[in-house]
């Protein structure tokens, strides 16, 4: 389970990279986030469950503020 943090820590470092070199600042800080919190958690060595617990932490604190993200600041139409 360990590797498969590590893999999604790989794989927010390449998205990281592509919104960097697109001129994208907050989601090259969002996967920089991302990609430390995934590989410090894949080098901790927990139990199974323990990693499962922190996927879905990750998941809740996301789907949160990805909810109050689209409802209160996102502009529909891209502020056109």
């Amino acid at each position: 389970m360990d590797n498969m943090f590590k893999l999604m820590g790989w794989w927010t470092g390449i998205f990281a990279v592509m919104f960097f070199i697109g001129d994208m600042m907050t989601a090259t800080l969002l996967f920089v986030v991302s990609t430390v919190f995934f590989l410090l958690l894949g080098f901790l060595n927990l139990t199974e469950r323990m990693y499962m617990y922190m996927f879905a932490s990750y998941l809740v604190v996301f789907m949160v503020g990805f909810s109050y993200y689209s409802t209160f600041i996102h502009l529909p139409g891209g502020g056109h």
